[in-house]
């Protein structure tokens, strides 16, 4: 199983570890694409700071996200999975998982970014500011940038079992699994459900959707959970207490789409 998550905006400070090791990040294929947005994104950050924070979308009181940038070469790095944070990570709460679930962590999960394409968890990486909506003057718009490198290493990191993916619209714009990965990829809708003068209506959550996202990739995980196709996980998911509404796609070569109901949102 390989689960496919989107970032978080915010991040955590890189703290006091070695920096960055380029050569040590998963995904080794993508090391030239990598080092080509790094390179121009601390250029951009230490040459003009008001450009880049106009190229990279930042408000006044995240100015010193720049700087940060600026420095990302020799910026102490410490594990992705500690980096991001946010609604989702602290959902997942992977410093919390058991050892048997962590290293399932380990192998299992994948984080898209606009500045390394997609990292592992235990991935060594530097707090940043570069979100896949990001144009570069030189590179352009980072989603349609990753198509190409992303193309040339996710069929192989996908494997042969499911592929479960939760990116946000963005970052999905960075690959999008094709034929037979495609087949047994799963994406997830969160949706939740309330009776309104005996009707029942649903619809779509939005900020909640994440945490939801969040607990079902950690319950997967203490679970021990290793479906191998869409059809398995929806089995999983319901043996664990989501309620989960799916159909088989008409055409093959078609990711299913899962609809996981809830009634509450916290």
């Amino acid at each position: 199983m390989l689960v496919l998550l989107p970032p978080s905006e915010g991040k955590a400070a890189g703290g006091s570890g070695a920096p960055l090791d380029a050569e040590g990040l998963s995904l080794p294929g993508l090391a030239g694409a990598r080092a080509a947005v790094l390179d121009e994104l601390v250029e951009l950050c230490a040459a003009d700071e008001e450009k880049a924070r106009e190229v990279l979308g930042l408000s006044e009181g995240l100015r010193g996200e720049v700087g940060k940038n600026a420095q990302l070469r020799s910026a102490p790095a410490r594990p992705a999975g500690e980096i991001y944070t946010g609604v989702l990570y602290d959902a997942l709460a992977l410093a919390e998982l058991e050892p048997a679930a962590r290293a399932l962590t380990s192998r299992s999960l994948l984080v898209f970014s606009g500045l390394w394409g997609a990292v592992g968890v235990d991935d060594a990486i530097p707090s940043y500011r570069c979100s896949m909506g990001v144009k570069l003057p030189g590179l352009g718009a980072l989603g349609a940038y990753w198509r190409g490198p992303m193309a040339e290493v996710m069929p192989a990191a996908a494997g042969e079992g499911l592929v479960l993916d939760l990116r946000s619209s963005a970052y999905a714009s960075a690959w999008k699994p094709k034929g037979e990965v495609a087949g047994r990829t799963a994406t997830v809708r969160v949706l939740h459900a309330q009776v309104v003068d005996g009707v029942e209506k649903r619809s779509v959550v939005s900020h909640f959707n994440k945490a939801t996202k969040g607990r079902l990739v950690r319950d997967l995980l203490r679970a021990g959970a290793e479906p191998a196709t869409p059809a398995e996980l929806v089995g999983v998911l319901r043996d664990l207490g989501y309620a989960v509404e799916a159909a088989e796609p008409a055409k093959a070569g078609k990711a299913w789409a899962l609809d996981v109901v809830v009634t509450e949102i916290h």
